[in-house]
């Protein structure tokens, strides 16, 4: 990947952290980050009711960064996909919001998007830049909801009335985006019952497919192969990515912030551990086909012997208090390789790569 992100004439990264793509960027645009700016979340885990929350800043951005919407707004306006003729009429009519209310914008932004189809996969743009500033407390990035209220509205009408709300088409809209301006400590925006669940699947008889022929000859013919044609010189599965309670994701780069495992052990069965002559603390070095990593051992029984596994989320850079770049533990896709991948969807094998171990 930094093969081919060196070869573009030109890459831009939208950050919020001067990440490892951003570091081999030609321009970095710093955006503000979840605690600076609106941030709206959908919950679908309490089946029937679907949650939403909007979430205001809690803290002013830093200087010199810009919410992810108005950086999007100026590259768009630059580029000149969006002119100024096509959001005249937009303003004259969010203009009447205070004293009209939001239903002569409707009428025009769907009369505009008729005429020009084109400027539909700029809804957000249009409406941060027309509809956003109309809206109380500066929640301008949180414009781009009335058009998902407008879309939820128009194509699940019974649940979003399930859930309270009246009307049709853009009035019922209407209703669930207020409901969504207000409702910062979370609302019920539709609710499900398992037959309109089940209408939403395509296939011909609205029933999910479990049986996919090619994966069944697949899965016959791994557990048709024979163990003696494994590599020897790679005898482990490593599941490299292990979600652990200290390792969310990239970005927690500071390891102050990590109370344990702080450089991500290299977790070994017990059998595995006495095999090696390995002991919790020590120094390994895990080999694959793609790389090679030193690693410090931790022996857990959570692990049949035969797997070891790096946890998700480290190896990323973070300067010291002098301004050096550390990188705590190890970045799992430094072994894994893209060439060893599910041939259906792409994925590679994150979670069994072939490889071995050797005590430093």
């Amino acid at each position: 990947m930094r093969q081919a992100l060196a070869a573009l004439d030109c890459l831009v990264v939208i950050d919020v952290a001067m990440s490892e793509t951003a570091q081999l960027a030609h321009y970095v645009l710093p955006a503000s980050s979840q605690f600076e700016k609106w941030e709206a979340t959908f919950f679908n885990l309490e089946f029937p009711q679907n949650y939403f929350h909007l979430r205001a800043p809690i803290l002013p951005p830093l200087p010199g960064t810009l919410p992810e919407a108005e950086i999007h707004r100026r590259l768009t306006r630059a580029l000149g996909a969006v002119m100024d003729e096509d959001l005249a009429a937009l303003h004259q009519a969010a203009a009447l919001i205070p004293s009209a209310g939001r239903g002569p914008f409707a009428a025009e932004f769907f009369r505009l998007t008729a005429e020009k189809p084109q400027l539909l996969a700029l809804a957000p743009v249009l409406l941060y830049e027309t509809l956003g500033p109309t809206l109380p407390d500066g929640a301008k990035e949180a414009a781009a909801l009335w058009g998902a209220a407008q879309i939820c509205a128009m194509s699940f009408p019974e649940s979003v009335q399930r859930a309270g709300f009246q009307g049709f088409g853009p009035e019922l809209g209407e209703q669930l985006f207020q409901a969504m301006l207000s409702g910062r400590s979370g609302m019920v925006f539709s609710v499900d019952d398992y037959e309109v669940t089940w209408q939403r699947l395509d296939t011909p008889d609205k029933k999910v497919r479990l049986v996919i022929s090619e994966l069944l000859t697949e899965l016959a013919g791994l557990q048709s192969e024979d163990p003696s044609l494994r590599d020897p010189l790679f005898p482990l599965v490593l599941s490299a990515g292990e979600r652990r309670s200290t390792t969310a994701n990239t970005v927690l780069r500071d390891p102050a912030w990590r109370k344990k495992d702080v450089v991500g052990a290299l977790r070994v069965s017990p059998a595995d551990a006495e095999r090696l002559g390995l002991a919790s603390g020590d120094e390994a070095r895990v080999t694959t086909r793609r790389g090679s990593a030193v690693a410090v051992v931790e022996i857990t029984g959570t692990l049949q012997a035969g797997h070891i596994s790096l946890p998700n989320g480290l190896g990323t850079t973070y300067p010291t208090e002098s301004g050096q770049l550390v990188a705590p533990g190890i970045a799992p896709n430094e072994l894994t390789a893209s060439e060893d991948r599910d041939w259906l969807a792409g994925t590679p094998w994150h979670k069994h790569v072939p490889a071995r171990i050797e005590r430093v």
